[in-house]
Parts: structure tokens; C-alpha cells; sequence
């Protein structure tokens, strides 16, 4: 299994690393790809995160699974690129899996593509989300889309994520070994 996590300047750094980790764990090739010239690439907190490579030199189309961190300006600088829109329509129309967390599905409602479907955010770009059905939930997945409501969600995408990569005992597995909500 191969996922393409997409970085802009300004995204989000928990909504792309805790997902990231998860998914390397399930021993999924996950590549992190920035749309911008460099490999270098900026969070909205100024913590800076390296890509495996660029988009204008980066094949998405062998991928099962394309990752959008929200953060801001990440989400609008993502829904800004047209090669990545490029990549996003193939997927969608392949039924290939695309996830998206806080600000970040903005993208995939400024494309129509969650038109009629179940889908989540962060709060106040739910007016981006053209023709979803707004859940309040953590985790949103509908077809071949997930949907996360911010920071705080990176361990239930990263989990949703391998869950249809590989499979939900394997996801929960990892979340243990991470101590993820062991005590209660």
C-alpha cells in the first residue's frame, strides 16, 4: 500500500505527523510531497518538515491513498494547486481513497466531490463543504473520502486510514502500542 501525504506552507504539523507515524507503523510507504518548490516546507507554527519529494517531480498516480493536513494557509494553498487538483479528480474518479483533515476538505467541497456525501471539519469551514451533510464527529469516512475535524483527530484519521489500507485490528494494534488511550 502507498499513501501521498500532500504539504503546503502553513499546514498543520500534528495533522501530518501523528498520521504520518501511524501509517509508517502499519508498514504502509507513505511519501510526503510538497507542492512547493522545495523540499522544505513550513507549519503554521513555524516548525519546518522535510518532503521525500516535490509534486512537479512526484507520479501520484501509483498511490492508494492521498492525505490532505489542514492548518492555514496549508488548506487554501492546497486547494490552490492545480497539478494536486489534478491528482485529486484521478483518484476520486479511480475510487482510489482520499483523506482530509480540519481546514483541508475544503479541497475536496471546492471540487464538488463531497456533494451529497457525510463529511467533517474544522468549525467554520463548514460553508466550504458544498453539498455535504455536516457530521459533528470526529472521523467522517463516506465512500472513498475521510473527513477529520482538526488537530486533535490526527490519531482517528492516521487510525481510519490504515483501517482501509490494511485492516482495523492492524490499526488498532499500532494505537495501542502507542498507548493511545489506555487509561481511562
Amino acid at each position: 500500500m502507498k499513501a501521498y501525504v500532500m504539504l503546503a506552507p502553513g499546514f498543520e504539523i500534528a495533522e501530518a505527523t501523528i498520521p504520518i507515524d501511524i501509517m509508517r507503523r502499519a508498514s504502509i510507504d507513505v511519501q510526503i510531497v510538497s507542492i512547493t518548490p522545495f523540499e522544505d516546507v513550513e507549519a503554521s507554527n513555524g516548525v519546518v518538515l522535510v518532503a521525500d519529494s516535490l509534486l512537479e517531480d512526484t507520479d501520484l498516480s501509483d498511490g492508494d491513498l492521498l492525505f490532505l493536513p489542514g492548518g492555514m494557509p496549508g488548506a487554501t494553498n492546497l486547494s490552490d494547486c492545480e497539478p494536486l487538483r489534478y491528482y485529486i479528480q484521478e483518484y476520486y474518479d479511480a475510487g482510489k481513497w482520499l483523506a482530509a483533515i480540519c481546514a483541508a476538505p475544503l479541497v475536496y467541497g471546492r471540487m464538488g466531490l463531497l456533494n451529497g456525501m457525510n463529511a467533517t471539519c474544522y468549525p467554520g469551514f463548514e460553508q466550504e463543504l458544498k453539498g455535504a451533510n455536516m457530521l459533528k464527529h470526529t472521523v467522517v469516512r463516506d465512500k472513498n473520502i475521510i473527513t477529520g475535524c482538526g488537530p486533535g483527530a490526527g490519531f482517528a484519521i492516521g487510525r481510519m486510514m490504515v483501517s482501509v489500507l490494511i485492516n482495523e485490528q492492524t490499526a488498532d494494534t499500532i494505537l495501542r502500542q502507542m498507548m493511545f488511550q489506555v487509561y481511562a
